[in-house]
């Protein structure tokens, strides 16, 4: 059973999603507007078997509050340290998916002892380029998340019940001026060289699990490769016939490597 949950922070009020007991596993979401916690609904309930599962809305994102101030990296790495401070825990492994998964590099690189195993899901931070998606954004309207969540889920599921939650949390207030500050920092093209993760990469010491799709049209899979080169005894797992948003697209899959990884 996956519980909504809310907790205080120095910005203000975070939702997340908590289900399971044992050791905590936190999961990081994407960069998409409407994207939240409950992307990881579908990998919560089979790792919640063996696990914590904490699925957060990450800082500018979600239902909870916004930022009032400029986002950066830095604020987005940290976010994660005072969440796992806000509920007590000291260590926790770490899982991230595309943007997700560049903040748990560098989180990764940053605070080893607060990171038990490390998990990279189509992450990004390797590559210099930005986005159409991010550098051409437009507020997305509700056919518009419809559309895109009838491409990226590929389990048995209530799509309108999906599209109402995605476009519930673009509806909240200021999280449309709070979203288009991040985009300015993560598209400033020497915010995205300075943050790169490639020089730390050899310098992550902690169990690092690489998950890839082999037809990811978003991060090329040879990005999964410069992860897996660079990070000393890193394992990497590439699914066939999968694209970019791995955790609706193959939760089942990505749910069993990372028990097999994680236990």
């Amino acid at each position: 059973m996956i519980a909504e949950k809310y907790v205080e922070l120095s910005h203000g009020k975070t939702r997340y999603l908590e289900a399971g007991s044992g050791d905590p596993v936190i999961l990081l979401h994407g960069v998409d507007f409407a994207a939240g916690g409950d992307r990881w609904q579908f990998v919560m309930e089979p790792l919640a078997q063996r696990f914590r599962a904490i699925a957060p809305d990450f800082l500018g994102w979600g239902l909870g509050d916004r930022f009032q101030g400029e986002y950066s990296f830095a604020y987005l790495v940290d976010f994660v340290r005072e969440l796992q401070d806000a509920l007590g825990i000291e260590s926790s492994h770490i899982v991230g998916h595309s943007m997700g998964g560049w903040v748990a590099t560098l989180f990764g690189y940053e605070s080893p002892q607060r990171v038990r195993k490390l998990v990279l899901v189509a992450a990004g931070g390797t590559a210099a380029r930005t986005l159409r998606t991010m550098t051409e954004f437009q507020p997305p309207s509700r056919d518009d998340i419809r559309d895109m969540l009838k491409r990226t889920v590929k389990v048995d599921t209530d799509i309108e019940a999906l599209v109402d939650m995605n476009f519930k949390k673009t509806q909240v207030p200021g999280a449309i001026e709070a979203y288009r500050r991040i985009l300015s920092h993560m598209n400033d093209a020497a915010n995205r060289q300075r943050y790169s993760t490639v020089r730390r990469l050899p310098h992550i010491k902690v169990p690092t699990l690489i998950v890839w799709g082999e037809q990811d049209e978003v991060n090329a899979l040879e990005m999964a490769h410069t992860l897996n080169q660079g990070i000393p005894d890193s394992k990497l797992v590439v699914l066939p016939d999968t694209a970019h948003f791995i955790p609706t697209e193959r939760p089942k899959e990505l749910s069993q490597a990372l028990i097999d990884f994680l236990s």
